[in-house]
């Protein structure tokens, strides 16, 4: 026989970013547990809210299979003395509740097996709530304790609901003992609800105005967001970690619309959606699709249907005005002074304290991004003017308080001050990418401010010893090194980076700057890029075969990979690959083989054939520049290779023949190693 399980912890209002992960680590702790013991049952569904976290798994077994029980004791030279038991063995008898001439022995060890029959479900569900309930502690290092207990949760804990088919599971935690109550809305049905099954608990609460299922409530948001934006002929801007929180705050969605006060859109529009989105929680609407005209109205979520839902509205239009009002002053304010007028300001501003202040760095940033201009052959004094002002928002009041929109402001603030286009764009543009999935800058002079930016703090935190440890990262230099690998890769610039690193090494104020610093940032970056690139069809062995070449231009090293990629799906790879191995042994072994090659030497018809495709194919790969193009001629060589092996004995006896073969496969080896080490691939 099997059973629906019901567990419900009913709370007082959650945290909205804890409500999804403690509702999983129940799903997960109870089905886990369960499966564990041998109660293996169906689909696990998840329910959560802000005053709930549920599991309701269908098909439980009512009782464990039978258990066998078994244990080693003490090896058998311990367990025995002139054919007594010893102290030890007997000590091991008791524990298992038996005699001693009732164990066995098993490996050279005394051995106690029994069996014994299966538990209910019913008696192990409190271990295995207690289990889960240790786990879901884990996720929160702040917890609270309420009334005269001593218990702790995120938040008190209302009631406890556990039914397993028609039955009560009356576990006891926190004061209270499950039973079949739950309850709905607060304000909509507040009364208890008494559940008769758990396959009715989803619709007992739906009727009580309550969505439990995070997903179908998600679904009913967006659905109510987006009929509020038709209905206004807008276009609402949805991000899913907003509607993922908004979700978490409303047990019955219900969307209203807004407005605040049309003088605030003299504000860029970024600085709204901050402040309306960030703090408030609200949705911002916009007059086209492409989101670039921004309305004086608002979509916000209310958990309540309101028999006066002006009064609802009103009191959200309230709260939402004195913070743009701030946001305005901030900005006019702003606006009585030039960008420039805020530079020297940057002195007083602390980057690092071995590496100086924001001034400082904003110096180290204008010329590195002056030697990569020069080396890209771009407009030096685009560069130089963004990279004076690049940081220069940081002292603004706007982005004191909105330190999320640093470099966006700057960009405003730019252009509003009379600098031209692409100075004011690469500086809005210098902190991109700032996570996966954001774009890298579109401008040339953005691209390279941002690489500047990026690779001062890479080179300064590593010179003063604070790289980033397997558990912390705290000045991001991570997403650093891989923003200027994404940088150089998307925008296609084919820059050095052990001759970037060295650069920005170099102009650091403090800290190691020698060889060893730099190979170990080179290394870092290069880590970054194994993560990026390996995955999918990409291998690591392919990685490798390119990594061994020493290549450290990221654009460079991405063309050789995909060559790479193309090549083994050529069926004499494997072949190719496994000759280049032997010949590496081989070349290995003989130690010195840098002698050139001499045909007239050649006792083999073997040796010649290799010899004449091997010039051939030298010849037509230093015309053509398509690194796959190169590795596809590279498979001509699969025949010659093959016969070479097996008509020629490369240790002949004659010390200039042998000699002169292992110049032929040295020069083998270098063709073999023209793209890509293929002694790493699989073959």
């Amino acid at each position: 026989m099997s059973r629906d399980l019901l567990l419900e912890i009913g709370t007082e209002d959650l945290p909205a970013r804890y409500v999804m992960p403690l509702a999983e680590a129940l799903r997960d702790g109870v089905a886990g547990g369960l499966d564990k013991r041998g109660l293996t049952g169906g689909t696990a569904r998840l329910f959560a809210t802000p005053r709930r976290i549920a599991v309701l798994i269908d098909a439980v077994p009512e009782r464990q299979p039978d258990q066998t029980l078994e244990r080693l004791g003490p090896a058998l030279a311990a367990a025995l003395k002139d054919g007594q038991p010893t102290p030890a063995a007997l000590g091991f008898a008791r524990s298992c509740g038996v005699e001693f001439a009732a164990l066995g022995e098993k490996d050279g060890k005394l051995h106690f097996v029994r069996q014994a029959p299966g538990r209910t479900t019913a008696d192990l569900l409190p271990e295995i709530f207690e289990d889960t309930l240790k786990a879901m502690d884990a996720l929160v290092p702040k917890r609270m304790r309420w009334g005269a207990g001593d218990e702790t949760f995120v938040r008190p804990v209302q009631w406890l609901t556990c039914l397993l088919g028609d039955e009560v599971v009356p576990l006891a935690r926190f004061g209270l003992t499950a039973g079949r109550l739950t309850y709905g809305h607060r304000f909509h049905a507040p009364a208890a609800i008494t559940l008769d099954a758990p396959a009715g608990y989803e619709a007992s609460l739906r009727a009580a105005r309550v969505l439990a299922d995070p997903a179908v409530r998600k679904r009913e948001c967006r659905r109510q967001i987006e009929n509020e934006a038709r209905t206004l002929g807008g276009h609402v801007r949805i991000t899913e970690d907003l509607l993922d929180e908004v979700t978490a705050l409303v047990e019955w969605p219900v969307a209203i619309t807004g407005h605040f006060e049309p003088r605030f859109l003299e504000l860029p529009p970024e600085v709204i959606v901050a402040t309306v989105e960030t703090n408030q929680r609200y949705f911002t609407v916009f007059e086209d699709a492409q989101q670039t005209r921004l309305t004086h109205a608002f979509i916000t979520l209310s958990n309540i249907e309101s028999r006066d839902v002006a009064q609802v509205i009103a009191g959200n239009e309230r709260v939402v005005r004195p913070r743009l009002a701030d946001a305005l002053f901030f900005w006019q304010q702003d606006l009585k002074q030039p960008l420039s007028a805020c530079v020297e300001n940057l002195d007083s501003v602390t980057f690092q304290k071995e590496l100086g202040s924001i001034g400082d760095k904003a110096g180290r940033i204008r010329a590195l991004a002056m030697t990569i201009a020069s080396e890209l052959g771009a407009d030096r004094a685009t560069v130089e003017r963004a990279a004076t002002l690049c940081k220069a928002d940081l002292v603004t009041k706007m982005v004191y308080e909105f330190p999320e929109l640093q470099g966006l402001m700057g960009g405003y603030y730019a252009a509003k001050s009379g600098e031209s286009t692409d100075v004011a764009q690469a500086i809005r543009e210098h902190y991109l990418p700032t996570q996966q999935g954001t774009p890298v800058p579109s401008t040339p002079a953005g691209r390279i401010l941002a690489l500047a930016d990026k690779l001062d703090s890479l080179a300064g935190i590593f010179a003063i010893g604070q790289k980033p440890t397997a558990s912390k990262d705290p000045y991001a230099l991570r997403r650093a090194a891989l923003g200027v690998l994404r940088i150089c890769l998307e925008a296609e610039l084919p820059l050095d980076l052990r001759a970037l690193l060295k650069a920005a090494l170099d102009a650091q104020p403090a800290g190691k700057r020698d060889a060893a610093t730099l190979d170990e940032l080179v290394e870092f970056v290069m880590e970054r890029l194994r993560a990026y690139l390996v995955g999918g069809d990409i291998t690591a062995e392919m990685f490798e075969s390119v990594r061994a070449m020493q290549v450290e231009q990221p654009l460079d090293f991405q063309r050789r990979l995909a060559a790479v990629r193309g090549f083994v799906a050529d069926a004499a790879a494997p072949n190719l690959a496994a000759a280049n191995k032997r010949i590496r042994n081989i070349l290995k072994q003989a130690g010195d083989s840098a002698g050139s090659v001499d045909p007239a030497k050649f006792a083999h018809d073997a040796e010649r054939a290799l010899f004449s495709k091997l010039s051939e194919l030298e010849t037509l790969n230093a015309a053509t520049p398509d690194y796959g193009t190169r590795l596809i001629h590279l498979a001509a060589l699969r025949e010659p290779v093959d016969a070479f092996f097996d008509g020629v004995m490369v240790n002949d006896s004659d010390a200039a023949v042998r000699s002169n073969r292992l110049a032929l496969l040295a020069r083998l080896d270098r063709l073999c190693r023209s793209v890509a080490d293929l002694s790493c691939l699989p073959g």
